[in-house]
């Protein structure tokens, strides 16, 4: 009987090893839920990255939020989120806000995507619009589709004499601060009377041939459901809604569609300066806009995440913090290969996906 008992208690205690071992090696053994918030260009590359990630990590639960970059950054700073999510670089203004949490932000590049403009004309299935062109028609100087500038940059095809109604954004958006930086980079009437960032005052509401739509999903929508429409959008929901993309002339006066090829032709021939994400302010979102080269695409960015240093805990408890830098070093690495990448995105350029990664590994786990 005392034998009995002694085994007993031997495999108790064997058990009891275990399972100790098993934490040791398993800090995950419990689900983690990671939030991320913020800008709807990348949707569809997030919500790929997070049902690939989910196969191989499945103890980690990832939500994820659109609303725009303004939304991703307010969430942000409200603590609403883990990662936060902005197109544009965030201001100093709001980068400042951020630090007076006593935790420090890092900002760093995930992906490359592009801003295209779509549009809804029946019977139109190509499309070349002109720098200038573009800036007449969303400056609202352009009113019909037969005007004699959009004729000449289109001839032989069979324009309507239809009003053109301009499909735009109704919350802050990064897709477009993007574009009326753009805009406002190679138009100065554009510059002066419109300006750029996640909000403007669109001329065509003025003129009753403008209409909001909130998110990408909300300008597609709108577009789908609106003849002679035109809208800018981030290049996957036109890949994903099989909406036709305009050709816009580039820097070097040729027009091109956005496509990998000429979305990483755009990268290639910029030198990226990207500042240490714990001044992710200073970054100058135009630096990969108007690109020159024949076959770059012009209306080319970086989009971004946001995430705390996490001083003294004060934002990631010490499974949250494990959780989110294995994901976010898994993003900059495995997910950047072609195989994880979503229609219309492009991974970064090696030493941009090296800046972000020393960011993640600055993370401090409590």
């Amino acid at each position: 009987m005392e034998v009995k008992t002694k085994k007993i208690a031997a495999i108790v205690t064997i058990a009891i090893v275990a399972a100790i071992i098993a934490i040791a090696i398993w800090p995950h053994s419990e689900e983690v839920t990671i939030r991320t918030t913020g800008a709807t260009f990348p949707q569809y590359q997030v919500q790929k990255w997070i049902n690939e990630y989910q196969k191989i990590k499945s103890s980690v639960k990832i939500e994820y939020e659109g609303g725009g970059s303004g939304h991703g950054q307010e969430a942000f700073l409200q603590g609403l989120t883990q990662i936060g999510r902005t197109d544009p670089p965030v201001t100093e203004e709001v980068w400042n806000k951020f630090e007076k949490t006593g935790d420090r932000p890092l900002q760093f590049p995930e992906v490359v995507g592009a801003v295209v403009v779509s549009y809804n004309v029946p019977g139109i299935t190509h499309l070349n619009l002109s720098q200038n062109t573009l800036v007449g028609i969303f400056i609202g100087d352009i009113e019909y589709w037969n005007d004699p500038r959009i004729a000449q940059d289109n001839p032989g095809i069979n324009l309507p004499h239809q009003q053109i109604i301009v499909v735009h954004r109704s919350d802050a958006s990064g897709t477009t601060d993007i574009f009326t930086t753009y805009l406002s980079l190679i138009n100065s009437t554009w510059a002066d009377e419109v300006g750029a960032g996640k909000t403007v005052e669109w001329p065509v509401d003025k003129m009753g041939r403008g209409l909001a739509g909130n998110g990408n999903p909300g300008v597609v929508a709108i577009l789908k459901q609106t003849e002679y429409s035109i809208c800018y959008t981030e290049l996957s929901f036109a890949i994903n809604e099989n909406l036709p993309t305009a050709a816009l002339e580039n820097k070097d006066g040729y027009f091109v569609k956005p496509t990998d090829n000429t979305i990483k032709e755009a990268v290639s021939k910029v030198s990226s300066n990207i500042p240490v994400p714990e001044e992710g302010y200073k970054e100058d979102l135009k630096q990969l806009l108007n690109a020159p080269g024949n076959d770059s695409y012009p209306i080319v960015a970086f989009t971004h995440m946001l995430v705390w240093k996490n001083i003294n805990g004060k934002h990631y408890s010490h499974d949250e913090a494990i959780a989110i830098k294995e994901f976010l070093k898994w993003v900059l690495t495995d997910g950047q290969k072609p195989e994880n990448l979503a229609p219309g995105y492009v991974g970064l350029p090696e030493d941009v996906a090296n800046i972000g990664l020393e960011a993640v590994n600055s993370i401090e786990v409590p």
